[in-house]
C-alpha cells in the first residue's frame, strides 16, 4: 500500500534538493538580516525566529549535501549523467558558505562557543562531501567544473572563519588569548656574582623617585576645537573600546586587574555625567557582544578584510562566468534561474556584511587611529560614516528594564482567566511570567544609579569587601539606630531573595497605604523605587542565575500560592487593585507568620505587611520615606550586580541587555570590584582630593601616558 502516490513522489524526487537549497538560502537571509537585533531589543518572537533560523540553517545544508552526493546513483555509468545532475553538483561550494553562516551570528548563545571542536569536526567532513559531489560531477565537456573551484574558495573561507571565531570566543582561549608573555624577570644568578649593595640602593632609590614624578603629573588632555575633553567627541566610541580591551576581557576571563589598571578606567567613567557614563558602557558592551558571538575577531582584522576581499571576488567572478561562457541550453531552466539566484543571494549577502561592517563602532575606532597617518581621507570617510543614523546613535542595547509585580499578577490570574486557561497557565510558568512581564525604559534610572556609585566610591578606602556585601542595611545603619532596630530584619536577618520579596510587596504595599484621594505618590523617588523592586523580582523569578543561590523560586511560588488564596476568598470584596491590597493591609499581623507557618511554608506576604506598618510608623517626611527605600532598592542592585558571574552577564547581552550587567560593569570602572588587586610595587595613592577631574579621558591610540591621581 502507497500512502503517497507516484505523482507525489515524482514531483518530490524532483523538488527535494531544489526546495532545500532555496530554503537554506532563505534561512541565511533571515539570519543575516535579524540575528544583530537580538542585541537590542526584548521581543520574545525576535529570538524565536533566530533560533529556530539557526538551529535549521546548518540541518538543511548538511542534509542537502548529503542529497547532492547521492546524485547519479541510479543513472549507471558516471560519464551519462545528467547535465542537470551536474549543474546541481555546482551548488555544493553555496552550500559550504551557507554552513559557515553570516558574519552577523556565530553562536546563538555561549554554550556554542565550547562546542568549536565539534563544528571543526564538521568543517573536516562538509567539506570532504563537497570535495566528494565536485570529484564525481567532474567533466571536461563543460566548465561548469571549473566554476567551483573558486566558490570552494569563497566557502572554505566562510567555514573556517565561523570555526577561528568560535574557538577564539571559548572560555578557554579568550582568558588564554590574554595572558602576557612569561616574564622570567632578571636574571637571579647572574645578580648575584655582580650585587653591589651601595648601587643597588641608589639605583633603587632612583627609580622610585622617577615613578613617584609620573604618578603625580597631571596634564588633562583637552579638545583644542571644542576645548572639553575628549570623552565628548566621537560618540563615546575610543573610550569604550579602550576600556573594553584594557579590562572588560580581562573581567570575563576572571583576571585580576592592577590599581593602575583601576585609576585608568575611574579617570574615563568618574567625571561624566550619568547620560555619558552609561554611553560609554552602552558602547563597550556593544563591542562585547560582538566579540562573543559574531564574527567580529576575524572580519575587524587585516586578515579578515583581506579574506572577505578574496571571498567576495570570488563570487563575483564566479557569476561573470557563469554568465558568459556556460551553454544554458544544456541545463533546465528551472535550475538556471535557482543557481542565479545561490549567485546573486551570496553577492547580496556579501555587500550586506560590507555595508554593516563599514557602519560599524569598530570602523569608528579604526578611522580615529589612522587619523594621525591619513587624515584628510580618514576625516572624510568618518564623516560620511557617522552622518549615517545607525552607525553611531544606532541601538546598542534594549535600553529597557523588564517589570514583574507580584500582585498584578496574582489578581490578574483570579480576575482575567477561566479556570481552564489559569490551570493552563499554572501548569506552564514560562508562559505566565512571559504574559505578565512589561518593560520600562532605563532613562529615568541612570542619573539615581550613578549618583549612588559615585557615593560608594568615597566609602570604598574604608574595607571593599565589607561595602560590597551591604545589601540595604547601610542605607537602613546611616539613618539611625531607631531605624535599624525597626526594619534592619529584613536585610540583615533573612536570605537576599528572602529580602527581595519583602521589600518588593512592602514598597507595592506602601505606595497604596496612604489615606489621600490620590494614594500613589508622584514623586521621583516613589517611581524609581517601584520600577526598582519589580525589576528585582523580574531577575528573582526569571533570571535566578544572576542572583546569589536561594531559594527564591520556593518563596515565590509559596508567596504567589498564597497571595491567590486571599484574593479568591474575598473576590466579592475586590473591585480593583486598590481595594486587594487595603484588605492585604486590614489583616493583623501581631503574631510573626513564622510562628504560625514555621519552616511548611516560604511565603512572605504577611511579613511585608508587616515591614510596611513599621515604615509606617517612622517618623519620617513621606517623601524622605521614600528618598531611603529608593536608596535600600539602589543597594540591593549593586549588590545583585557585584555578585553576579560576567558569564551570567554574557548571557544576556544576546537577550536585549540587562541593566544589571551595565551597573556592574560601571562599578568595576569605578572600582568597585574584588578584581582588582594592588600589586607589588605599584604606587599607592594616599588620597584622592575632591578636586576639578584629576584623571584625563584616555585617548585612543595616542602616544600619552594613563594618569593616576596626586598623592
Amino acid at each position: 500500500m502507497e500512502i503517497f502516490p507516484e505523482s507525489v513522489r515524482k514531483l518530490w524526487d524532483e523538488w527535494e534538493l531544489r526546495s532545500m537549497v532555496l530554503v537554506s538560502l532563505f534561512l541565511q537571509i533571515v539570519l543575516t538580516i535579524f540575528s544583530n537585533r537580538r542585541k537590542f531589543t526584548v521581543a520574545i518572537w525576535i529570538r524565536i525566529l533566530i533560533w529556530l533560523a539557526y538551529l535549521s540553517a546548518d540541518w538543511v545544508a548538511t542534509v542537502s549535501l548529503g542529497t547532492l552526493s547521492q546524485l547519479g546513483d541510479s543513472e549507471g555509468k558516471h560519464d551519462d549523467m545528467d547535465p542537470n545532475h551536474t549543474l546541481m553538483a555546482f551548488w555544493a561550494p553555496f552550500l559550504l558558505l551557507h554552513l559557515g553562516g553570516p558574519g552577523t551570528i556565530t553562536a546563538y548563545s555561549l554554550e556554542d562557543n565550547e562546542l568549536w571542536l565539534r563544528h571543526l569536526l564538521g568543517l573536516v567532513v562538509q567539506v570532504g562531501v563537497a570535495f566528494y559531489v565536485f570529484l564525481r560531477s567532474w567533466t571536461s565537456r563543460t566548465p561548469l567544473s571549473f566554476l567551483s573551484i573558486p566558490m570552494f574558495v569563497a566557502g572554505i573561507i566562510k567555514y573556517g572563519e565561523r570555526t577561528w571565531v568560535l574557538r577564539s570566543a571559548s572560555k578557554q582561549h579568550f582568558g588564554y588569548a590574554l595572558l602576557p608573555v612569561p616574564d622570567p624577570g632578571p636574571d637571579y644568578a647572574e645578580f648575584v656574582k655582580k650585587y653591589d649593595p651601595e648601587i643597588y640602593k641608589m639605583r633603587r632609590t632612583k627609580k622610585e623617585t622617577i615613578g613617584t614624578t609620573e604618578a603625580l603629573e597631571l596634564q588633562p588632555i583637552i579638545d583644542g576645537d571644542h576645548g572639553t575633553t575628549l570623552i565628548l567627541g566621537r560618540k563615546y566610541i575610543n573610550e569604550a573600546y579602550l576600556l573594553f580591551k584594557m579590562q572588560l576581557r580581562h573581567l570575563y576571563a576572571g583576571l585580576i586587574l592592577s590599581l593602575d589598571d583601576q585609576q585608568r578606567s575611574e579617570g574615563i567613567i568618574r567625571y561624566v555625567s550619568s547620560e555619558e557614563a552609561f554611553k560609554v558602557v552602552e558602547a563597550e558592551l556593544s563591542f562585547f557582544y560582538d566579540v562573543l558571538y559574531t564574527k567580529a575577531v576575524v572580519v575587524y582584522s587585516p586578515l579578515g578584510i583581506l579574506l572577505r576581499t578574496v571571498s567576495f571576488l570570488s563570487i563575483i567572478s564566479t557569476l561573470v562566468a557563469f554568465s558568459f561562457f556556460i551553454e544554458m541550453h544544456e541545463f533546465s531552466n528551472v535550475d538556471i534561474n535557482i543557481t542565479y539566484t545561490l549567485l546573486f543571494g551570496a553577492i547580496f549577502l556579501e555587500i550586506y556584511a560590507i555595508v554593516m561592517l563599514i557602519l560599524s563602532d569598530w570602523s569608528i575606532v579604526w578611522l580615529c587611529s589612522s587619523k594621525r597617518k591619513y587624515t584628510l581621507l580618514t576625516n572624510w570617510i568618518h564623516r560620511a560614516i557617522t552622518s549615517f543614523p545607525s552607525s553611531t546613535s544606532g541601538k546598542r542595547w534594549s535600553r529597557s528594564m523588564a517589570q514583574n509585580n507580584l500582585i498584578d499578577s496574582c489578581l490578574r490570574d483570579k480576575t482575567k482567566f477561566d479556570h481552564e486557561v489559569i490551570s493552563f497557565f499554572d501548569k506552564n510558568k514560562f508562559l505566565e511570567r512571559y504574559w505578565y512581564m512589561t518593560w520600562q525604559k532605563v532613562d529615568d534610572m541612570e542619573e539615581p544609579i550613578y549618583s549612588f556609585l559615585l557615593e560608594m566610591t568615597n566609602d570604598v578606602r574604608r574595607d571593599l569587601k565589607k561595602l560590597l556585601k551591604h545589601r540595604g542595611d547601610y542605607v537602613i545603619t546611616k539613618k539611625g539606630d531607631s531605624i535599624s532596630r525597626k526594619l534592619g530584619w529584613s536585610v540583615v536577618d533573612v536570605e537576599f531573595d528572602h529580602s527581595i520579596l519583602l521589600w518588593h510587596i512592602a514598597t507595592d504595599l506602601f505606595s497604596y497605604y496612604d489615606d489621600d484621594e490620590d494614594p500613589y505618590p508622584k514623586s521621583a523617588r516613589c517611581k524609581i523605587s517601584k520600577c526598582t523592586s519589580e525589576y528585582m523580582l523580574y531577575l528573582l523569578v526569571m533570571c535566578p542565575s544572576m542572583l546569589p543561590k536561594g531559594i527564591g523560586k520556593f518563596r515565590f511560588r509559596d508567596t504567589c500560592s498564597e497571595a491567590k488564596r486571599f484574593f479568591q476568598q474575598r473576590r466579592q470584596s475586590i473591585s480593583n487593585r486598590k481595594k486587594a491590597c487595603r484588605l492585604l493591609l486590614e489583616v493583623e499581623t501581631k503574631i510573626e507568620p513564622s510562628q504560625v507557618k514555621g519552616d511548611k511554608s516560604k511565603s512572605v506576604l504577611f511579613e511585608a505587611c508587616r515591614l510596611v506598618r513599621k515604615l509606617k510608623s517612622l517618623e519620617m517626611e513621606l517623601e524622605e520615606k521614600w528618598e531611603m527605600i529608593s536608596r535600600v532598592w539602589m543597594e540591593m542592585l549593586c549588590y545583585a550586580a557585584s555578585h553576579c558571574g560576567w558569564a551570567q552577564h554574557a548571557q544576556q547581552l544576546r537577550r536585549g541587555g540587562e541593566l544589571l550587567t551595565h551597573v556592574c560593569l560601571l562599578m568595576s570602572h569605578l572600582g568597585l570590584s574584588e578584581q582588582f588587586q594592588i600589586l607589588e610595587g605599584e604606587i599607592v595613592p594616599k588620597a584622592i582630593p575632591n578636586l576639578p577631574p584629576p584623571f584625563a579621558p584616555l585617548p585612543f591610540m595616542g602616544g600619552a601616558k594613563p594618569f593616576v591621581a596626586a598623592a
